[in-house]
Order: C-alpha cells, then structure tokens, then sequence
C-alpha cells in the first residue's frame, strides 16, 4: 500500500500530563502530525469509546487520519482510518476477516523473528518498537536494526521509541517512512510547535 504519512502522533491522556487531550491533538495536528493513533490502556471501555469518537470528529476537520490502538471493534464502528496490533493483540489475519474494508492495519515488530512472519506479511506497516530505549534495560533496535529490517522488508516502516530532535534525522535515513512519537509532543509545553519542528528535520532527513 502507499503509506504516505511522515510524523505518526501516538497518544494517550496520560501521555498528555494534565493538559486535554483533544487540545493537545489539534495542536499537533496544527503542527504537521499527518496521522494518530490513540493508545490508551487505562481508560474503561465507555471513556475510550467516547474519546475516540472526539478524536474521530476532531481529526476529520483537519483530514488526519485516526488509528485505534487494538480495540478493532471501536474503530470498525466510527469506521476510522484503521488500527495497530502487537504480537499479544489481535492479529492482522484476524482483523481483516472481521473488517475486510478496513484502511490499515499496523504491526509491532519487536523481535526479529517477527519481521518475515505472516502475520508481519498480513500488516499494512510495520512498527519498529522501540528504536531507542530511555533506561538502555529493554532490547532496542537502534539504528543498525533499522537498516536490518529495512533490508528484510519492503513494508512501510514507522518508527517509535525515544525519538527526537536529537536523533530524529538519523532515524529517518536508516530507511523508516515515518516517524512516530508520543512524549515528544504529548509532554511538550507547546505540542504544535514540536511537531512543526520535528516534522521540519523528517523533511530535512528526507532530502539528504
């Protein structure tokens, strides 16, 4: 499929420390953010349902699209752009039997035994998680994982894990297609402008 989407906002309120999220998305979407993702394990089903919708109607205004973290069936309902899976999720096997129209369907890639799998072949996109780790306690794949799985693969690629303006570019040129971020615009004091900048260095990166 062309994926075309250049900064992926992954977010969730907790993400957001205390400010709304709608008003933190909106920003963001203001900023540069082509596409979002809303992730949130901590709100009850009403709540996630409720804000989904919001970000649904929210998003339209500025033709972003919306993916829905797992809950295929929310999503399926608002009929949203499409969703994103882990290894512990819903597969994308099963998602597109269920939801043949769906848009698209993303994959976590963790692991390398992953990246040739068939649920792997299944997705839209796959998602390195994570490239980059805070504490270094958790298995990251870092720069040369990328071109690794870049070589591996002809799927799209979206990054995610501690990216930043500090190491933004060099992501980019390691062969990802898009860039996905929570924190770094989620817990920043003006969420639209850095999104504007950091969607400045992918277009930068992108040209080199």
């Amino acid at each position: 499929m062309v994926f075309p989407y250049r900064l992926y906002l992954v977010v969730s309120e907790l993400a957001c420390k205390g400010k709304n999220i709608l008003h933190v998305v909106e920003s963001a979407a203001r900023g540069g953010v082509d596409l979002v993702q809303f992730r949130d394990n901590e709100m009850d089903e009403t709540d996630f349902a409720m804000t989904t919708i919001a970000l649904q109607h929210l998003l339209n205004k500025y033709n972003v699209p919306l993916i829905v973290n797992d809950r295929w069936d929310i999503a399926k309902g608002l009929n949203a752009y499409g969703v994103h899976v882990g290894k512990s999720d819903n597969s994308p096997s099963i998602i597109k039997q269920v939801w043949p129209d769906c848009g698209c369907v993303g994959y976590s890639v963790e692991y390398e035994e992953q990246i040739n799998c068939e649920e792997a072949k299944k997705a839209d996109y796959l998602g390195i998680c994570p490239v980059f780790t805070k504490t270094g306690s958790l298995v990251q794949w870092g720069i040369e994982g990328i071109r690794w799985i870049r070589s591996q693969t002809n799927k799209p690629l979206a990054a995610i894990g501690n990216i930043n303006m500090a190491n933004v570019k060099e992501v980019v040129k390691a062969g990802v297609d898009c860039i996905a971020v929570m924190s770094s615009i989620c817990s920043a004091k003006d969420p639209e402008k850095a999104a504007a900048l950091l969607r400045a260095e992918i277009e930068i990166a992108s040209l080199a």
